[in-house]
């Protein structure tokens, strides 16, 4: 296992686009994204690429492959940071220089598509990689990244500290268009906190990934290895509870639940359209014979604000009657 070094201030934090290009369309939010890494006390380096538009895509595999390797070969860059998911980052992986990343290891954040790089340079290299805020979504929020979630960027990765989860008072699901209609803060509502779906105790390595994107790479040498795992998924608002209940089927149907000793599941959106109970009653009858503790409606994955689960850092899962304990039990960054 290759833990990343934390960051202090004054370090330079990379920035670029492995898959949609959103960035180039949205430069207000992304002005806003990096002069806030600036006020957090960091300096930015943005790859060449990162503004690059081909369709749906940030740029050609070349472009995008480029500004990763130009990034984790930078002695000067101690992190790297993407500006936003999309669908197309696992196109990559079979071009990457595992090499390369695994002799120059550091912070790798983002969620969402970015799964597909995460689970794979994990896997190649054992490197740490996390699962937490990008630059636009958070770090371009109006007013500023949102404080629970910059709490968690510090501590993880300024601080080092083990972190020992607790619900965000509030949570954000407002829309509104970027660098059009973004131009205030958004409405918050009340966070009741996470639901018990099953109880039990689990300690495992987490393994943390956007499920769509992840069972993309089911029956690849990229699906990562969930033997012993604390499983944390999530998903896009574009979801429906008909593909949601399609993808943790498929989960089942690939012996995922026999393999993971617990499993965290991300709070929705609502545009999702879960009804009372629904995701409960979903998740119940594909674990069925299967005894770990499940909890869902966490703080990670598409909502605001998040807290940030580095893949591959052991951690321990709690839940008893209205008792919920999820802890890091080794530093996330050295």
């Amino acid at each position: 296992m290759i833990i990343p070094k934390k960051l202090q201030k004054g370090d330079t934090i990379g920035i670029c686009s492995p898959s949609s290009p959103v960035a180039a369309h949205c430069p207000k939010r992304l002005k806003r994204g990096i002069e806030e890494l600036e006020r957090m006390g960091f300096k930015v380096r943005v790859a060449p690429n990162t503004l690059r538009v081909q369709e749906y895509m940030a740029g050609t595999v070349e472009e995008r492959i480029e500004d990763l390797h130009s990034l984790f070969k930078d002695t000067e860059v101690k992190a790297i940071i993407t500006t936003i998911g999309g669908t197309c980052s696992h196109q990559l992986l079979e071009h990457l220089d595992y090499s390369l990343i695994k002799e120059n290891p550091k912070i790798f954040l983002g969620y969402s598509d970015i799964t597909a790089l995460h689970t794979a340079i994990h896997l190649k290299t054992s490197l740490i990689t996390y699962l937490g805020p990008a630059v636009l979504p958070q770090f371009g929020e109006f007013g500023g990244i949102l404080p629970y979630t910059k709490h968690h960027f510090i501590k993880t990765f300024v601080e080092g500290e083990s972190i020992h989860y607790k619900p965000s008072t509030q949570y954000v699901m407002e829309h509104l268009w970027w660098d059009e209609e973004d131009s205030r803060e958004r409405n918050q509502l009340e966070n009741k906190g996470p639901s018990i779906v099953k109880e039990g105790k689990a300690e495992g390595r987490i393994i943390a990934a956007n499920v769509g994107t992840m069972l993309l790479l089911a029956g690849t040498e990229y699906f990562p290895d969930l033997e012993g795992a604390i499983l944390c998924i999530e998903d896009d608002p574009d979801e429906t509870p008909s593909s949601i209940d399609r993808y943790l089927t498929q989960l089942r149907h690939l012996d995922v639940f026999s393999k993971i000793k617990g499993l965290l599941v991300g709070r929705f959106h609502d545009h999702v359209g879960f009804k009372d109970n629904q995701l409960s009653s979903i998740l119940s009858r594909v674990t069925e014979g299967y005894e770990f503790p499940i909890i869902s409606d966490l703080d990670f994955g598409h909502t605001d604000p998040m807290f940030i689960l580095p893949n591959g850092i052991k951690a321990k899962l709690v839940v008893v009657e209205d008792h919920i304990e999820f802890q890091l039990l080794e530093k996330p960054v050295e």
